[in-house]
């Protein structure tokens, strides 16, 4: 890769490692494979978009740094398949980032089909729960940690995510195991940008969520979210564990429902700030 020839082996913090990523194809999973190849790592993508898959592995280094292996996460023989794919290329598993998930429909909670929340729950957290070994990264995300937005089914999987990581965490420390989350603010992924249908998606998601934001100046990316993970999987995280690692630039510690309703109310002269 680009960036391999400028780094030493000293700076690189993944030498020796292996990864297996799903839902790495694409998006933050595709972008995390890529910064964890060039820190060192062996990588394997675990995923059902197979024609994306084999690309990323070749922009990689298909066969030395990268393999692709069909997995779809809802799936135990899958899940399965792809550790047991990954220990025979590469002799051990030392990383694996559930990065896998769906959104689901743009929906009121009233609306939202029992199917639906069965395939979310299925993909989102039975998936993850399947894919306990090694060092644990859950990829969740802001809805983890607020509630009141949609698409319902999803923010409740988030939250369930995260519970399961703190229990894995409290149970597989014993084996040294470590158990982390990584839960983002709004990235324009192709997951993301799909939900709306307008021109120029990648700028306009960018657009609704720097409006949002708390911490202004600053775009959250791909590959932001990329070096939160990094971290949690590489030594210097070596005592990190039960984390729920929040990339969302302070969003969080406010209340963007009660300032939005302020925002509005000032604007339409009900109050004067």
């Amino acid at each position: 890769m680009e960036n391999d020839s400028k780094q030493s082996p000293f700076t690189k913090r993944l030498v020796g490692k292996v990864a297996l990523i799903t839902g790495g194809s694409r998006g933050i999973g595709k972008t995390t494979a890529q910064l964890f190849v060039s820190h060192g790592a062996k990588v394997v993508i675990a995923d059902i978009e197979d024609e994306l898959g084999h690309l990323t592995c070749k922009e990689l280094g298909e066969d030395v740094n990268a393999i692709f292996v069909h997995c779809d996460v809802a799936k135990e023989i899958d899940v399965q398949n792809a550790v047991d794919t990954t220990i025979a290329k590469f002799g051990h598993l030392d990383i694996m980032f559930n990065n896998a998930g769906i959104c689901g429909q743009v929906v009121n909670l009233l609306n939202s089909s029992s199917e639906e929340f069965k395939r979310l729950f299925e993909v989102n957290v039975y998936g993850s729960f399947l894919e306990k070994k090694g060092t644990i990264i859950f990829h969740s995300s802001i809805a983890s940690v607020i509630a009141g937005g949609i698409p319902h089914a999803y923010t409740m999987s988030k939250h369930a995510v995260v519970g399961m990581s703190k229990s894995m965490c409290a149970e597989l420390g014993q084996y040294g195991i470590r158990v982390n989350c990584v839960s983002p603010y709004g990235v324009a992924t192709p997951m993301l940008t799909s939900l709306i249908n307008v021109q120029e998606k990648e700028s306009k998601v960018e657009e609704v969520y720097g409006f949002s934001a708390n911490l202004k100046g600053v775009v959250l990316k791909a590959e932001d979210v990329a070096e939160a993970v990094l971290y949690l999987a590489s030594d210097e995280a070596k005592y990190v564990s039960g984390l729920n690692l929040v990339v969302d630039g302070g969003y969080s510690t406010t209340n963007p429902s009660l300032w939005s309703s302020i925002r509005a109310a000032s604007e339409n002269g009900t109050i004067k700030l």
